[in-house]
């Protein structure tokens, strides 16, 4: 497993990141010594995974105060730099106050045992000999240790309750063939990596019991957005009869906005999908709450009505 520190860290006079965009072939580390930086560092996809572009953003704010930056600059600059993940614009606001490496430190260690204590919860939720499909990375990596939807995998193999694991590939950009694949064979779960349209099939051959994913961004009313093509994944799962869990850490739900319609799309580089021809890419799609079973944050598994069940749970965060 990953120590925290090693995916992200901030330094006296930089924000160390682990450069995912090379994983697994090499272990590159990329200094960024600015807020400009690491609001590199994160388009690019340096760093990635919602609550771990939370914990940068802290970590790039934390660096600019200290540095003398201009604060509302780098604020623009950190919040622009990925407009889906509600836990960087999180991360910002509850740095304001105290933009201090002591505080942004804090909001690392405090995201890390969120991913503990929901993994726990999710675990629960699995039988024992469960065949288990996750889509994208939610592991250590995306959340800045242990992980939201592969922490709970984890959990779940500790306990003697899971049995292999799936992994789409996750187009174009792999991160799980190339990320949570990787987590995965370093922590010993038995798994295989699959194209992306090949989990119809599994499911129809019943080989699959339960999907979870981590999320990008939930609604007040658990509309969830999370890596392109989870939301296909969920009516497939609904079709087949299939449970389909979202673990998140409650800096994920947004009750400001309140459905997925009003939730903003990351549309990434054509070039990323093709050099050669015209081309959309949209990096994520929306899940309606009505084809998720579950929801599990830090406080628990919640169920319908979402919006109730996030009422007091966002307000003990």
């Amino acid at each position: 497993m990953l120590e925290p520190e090693r995916i992200l860290r901030l330094e006296d006079d930089r924000v160390v990141f682990l450069d995912q965009r090379r994983l697994p072939l090499e272990e590159v580390e990329v200094e960024c010594r600015s807020a400009a930086e690491v609001a590199d560092a994160i388009r690019t996809m340096v760093v990635r995974g919602a609550p771990a572009i939370g914990i940068a953003a802290a970590y790039g704010y934390a660096l600019a105060a200290a540095r003398g930056e201009d604060l509302a600059e780098a604020e623009r600059a950190l919040r622009q730099s990925r407009p889906t993940a509600v836990n960087l614009g999180w991360a910002l606001d509850e740095l304001r106050a105290d933009p201090s490496p002591e505080r942004a430190r804090a909001i690392h260690r405090d995201e890390v045992e969120r991913c503990r204590q929901m993994a726990a919860h999710a675990a629960e939720l699995l039988q024992p000999g469960t065949r288990a499909l996750t889509h994208c990375n939610a592991g250590g990596l995306a959340t800045g240790g242990y992980g939201s939807a592969v922490g709970a995998l984890r959990a779940a193999w500790e306990r003697g309750l899971l049995a292999h694991v799936w992994v789409d590939e996750t187009r174009p950009l792999l991160q799980g063939a190339r990320l949570t694949a990787w987590e995965l064979e370093a922590a010993g779960i038995p798994h295989a990596v699959i194209a992306d349209s090949a989990a119809a099939s599994l499911m129809a051959a019943g080989e699959v019991d339960a999907v979870l994913t981590g999320a990008d961004r939930i609604a007040a009313n658990g509309d969830t957005a999370n890596k392109i093509g989870t939301y296909g994944l969920a009516v497939l799962a609904g079709h087949h009869g299939i449970p389909f869990y979202v673990v998140a850490p409650s800096s994920t739900v947004d009750l400001a906005t309140a459905t997925g319609a009003e939730i903003p799309i990351e549309e990434r580089d054509p070039g990323e999908i093709t050099e050669r021809f015209p081309a959309r890419n949209p990096a994520f799609d929306v899940t309606p709450a009505s084809l998720i079973t579950a929801i599990v944050t830090e406080h628990g598994v919640h169920s319908a009505p979402f919006a109730a069940a996030f009422a007091g749970a966002v307000a003990r965060a």
